[in-house]
């Protein structure tokens, strides 16, 4: 069986109404990114960053796997298919998809601040609040990979991608580092499909295949296409 992998970014969740993080002007919603999502932040003000994340858990709440996560999930009845994404939401776990890869953290765990492979499994909506403890008496965090802090399962994600006989770049601006030299780790001669909008910049000698539509349309075609 041949082994489908696949990068995805903001746009993968955007359709299924999961606003993307970067807004204009260096914003996240409001913030200042560094004030939200960076180890600083967390130190200056603790109670604001755990409420930003707080709110995006319970927009959570509603969203559902889009035409475009469903795809995915198709594919894997003929391929063996692993997803690298950029997203902290469970859309992909939720549509089905069995091997899945965080690179930035997951928004439904929360982990210790003093041990980080204690990670705890959060509720629909549950909020992370001051004073929560881990089992070792220390406040819990986000389990979120933010700026200034190493990306620690990237390395994994290297190993995807050099087994991938298909490559599939869905919803990414190829611009957030260092996700974004994944698909260099991808083997000479795969065939990568890029499924955005707007045609991100990739390396030349690559045999690429643009599909300039929105995560839902573009994933769809080439699952149509995988699966002739």
């Amino acid at each position: 069986m041949k082994t489908i992998t696949v990068l995805s970014g903001a746009g993968m969740s955007a359709e299924s109404g999961i606003p993307t993080f970067r807004g204009l002007n260096g914003l996240w919603e409001g913030h200042d990114i560094m004030k939200v999502a960076s180890p600083t932040g967390w130190r200056d003000n603790p109670a604001l960053v755990l409420e930003f994340y707080n709110v995006r858990r319970r927009n959570m709440v509603n969203a559902q796997p889009n035409a475009g996560h469903l795809a995915l999930k198709r594919l894997e009845s003929q391929y063996k298919v692993q997803i690298v994404t950029q997203n902290v939401d469970d859309l992909h776990e939720r549509a089905g998809s069995s091997r899945v890869l965080h690179l930035h953290g997951e928004i439904m765990k929360a982990r210790s601040t003093s041990s980080p492979d204690l990670v705890y499994d959060l509720k629909p909506g549950q909020d992370i609040l001051m004073g929560d403890c881990c089992d070792l008496g220390s406040q819990l965090r986000p389990h979120i990979v933010w700026f200034e802090e190493s990306v620690p399962l990237y390395s994994d994600g290297v190993e995807w991608m050099e087994a991938a006989d298909v490559v599939i770049v869905v919803g990414t601006s190829m611009k957030v580092y260092p996700a974004n030299l994944l698909v260099n780790h991808a083997r000479p001669g795969v065939p990568i499909y890029v499924v955005d909008p707007n045609k991100p910049d990739f390396l030349s000698g690559r045999d690429l295949h643009f599909i300039e539509s929105t995560a839902t349309e573009g994933l769809e075609k080439v699952a149509e296409l995988l699966m002739a």
